[in-house]
């Protein structure tokens, strides 16, 4: 009878962890990939002079790639002071009404946006942000806009450059003149993220579109789970009720 409860018991155990297991996996892949945008500075200080800027999109498509990013420049720093320094081969810079566009060729699926542009000066500020709009070739839109509220974690968060104080001495240089849109816009083989764009990627039809696409395929997955575990569960029922059977006419 010992060694019938014990083998009982050790089963048991062992559908228990197997389903453990399964639904573990299936969080796993329901979860969304974790890609962002990201900032960095050679010289992260307030009124800091001819500065480099470094951004990074992280490729979150695996089946397009990046045509454009659209960069809104914080308070303090206006298009006609950035130019481009590095981008992938092809792409241009283009001045906007509040920022910049730099966009070119499609980028293959899966690879990152890289981009470094040349500031005239930072602002006297003790962080920034630089909200950012992708395009994607198949039309996709991903929004890395949202700030920081009541300290809560944006679920798409702008990229943020925190800045040391400013150089004793530092002052601000004389604003650049406004740069002229017509003059500076140069064509490129791909469509560009214009306002009309932007306003429809933020409205609540295509916001509630993705989510209901998101909870449509992690339903799929986790129910697919379920009736595997159910499966499991079925077998070992029958497989205790059958050795505690075995058990009682021994």
């Amino acid at each position: 009878m010992f060694t019938s409860k014990y083998s009982l018991a050790r089963a048991g155990r062992r559908v228990a962890l197997v389903g453990a297991a399964a639904l573990t996996a299936t969080l796993a892949l329901a979860a969304p990939a974790a890609a962002h945008v990201e900032v960095e500075a050679d010289k992260a200080q307030a009124l800091a002079e001819n500065v480099a800027l470094s951004f990074v999109s992280e490729a979150e498509s695996a089946s397009a790639g990046f045509t454009e990013m659209r960069v809104v420049l914080p308070k303090g720093i206006a298009p006609g002071d950035v130019t481009l320094d590095e981008a992938p081969t092809g792409w241009k810079l283009k001045a906007t009404s509040d920022g910049y566009t730099v966009a070119g060729p499609a980028l293959k699926a899966g690879v990152d946006a890289e981009h470094k542009i040349k500031v005239r000066q930072l602002p006297d500020a003790k962080e920034i942000a630089f909200k950012t709009i992708e395009v994607y070739s198949d039309g996709k839109i991903s929004r890395w806009i949202e700030l920081p509220t009541g300290g809560a974690e944006p679920e798409q968060p702008a990229p943020v450059l925190e800045l040391k104080a400013a150089a004793p001495g530092a002052k601000p240089v004389s604003p650049s003149p406004s740069p002229s849109l017509a003059e500076s816009a140069t064509p490129t083989p791909t469509p560009s993220a214009t306002e009309s764009d932007i306003a429809a990627a933020a409205s609540d039809t295509d916001t509630q579109a993705a989510e209901e696409d998101d909870s449509s395929s992690t339903g799929v997955i986790i129910g697919g789970v379920l009736a595997a575990l159910a499966v499991l569960g079925a077998g070992a029922w029958w497989l205790l009720t059958r050795r505690s059977a075995t058990s009682s006419q021994s």
